[in-house]
């Protein structure tokens, strides 16, 4: 018969679970969906549809898209109390803070089509 999890943890010492239940918890916490962002931090759909000015429909789409605008994405975070940072990784480098993307205080492009005239 197999062990499983259950039972090799029922045979640690207790400080030696409590350390790998924290290390688990620590590893869980550093990926997790929109939803589980949201959960964690408390925040039920319905206030988070009030902060983002739409419905609770619309946070919940939100939540189960795989592809977001970063814009969406960073008033979303911005909705639960936190900020968003890109970091571009590269194997020969130390990592790069990106600045300039999906900022909300950029200037409305020109009206008027392709040729604004004075």
């Amino acid at each position: 018969m197999a062990i499983t999890l259950k039972d090799k943890m029922k045979g640690l010492s207790t400080g030696r679970r409590k350390k790998i239940e924290a290390r688990a918890a620590h590893l869980i916490a550093e990926e997790m969906t929109l939803q589980e962002l949201r959960r964690a931090r408390k925040i039920t759909q319905v206030r988070m549809a009030k902060e983002l000015g739409i419905s609770q429909n619309g946070v919940s789409r939100i939540e189960k898209r795989s592809d977001l605008l970063l814009s969406t994405l960073r008033k979303t975070i911005q909705a639960m109390g936190g900020s968003l940072s890109l970091v571009a990784q590269f194997p020969d480098q130390k990592p790069v803070v990106l600045t300039g993307i999906a900022v909300d205080d950029q200037p409305d492009p020109p009206k008027g089509g392709r040729h604004a005239h004075a």
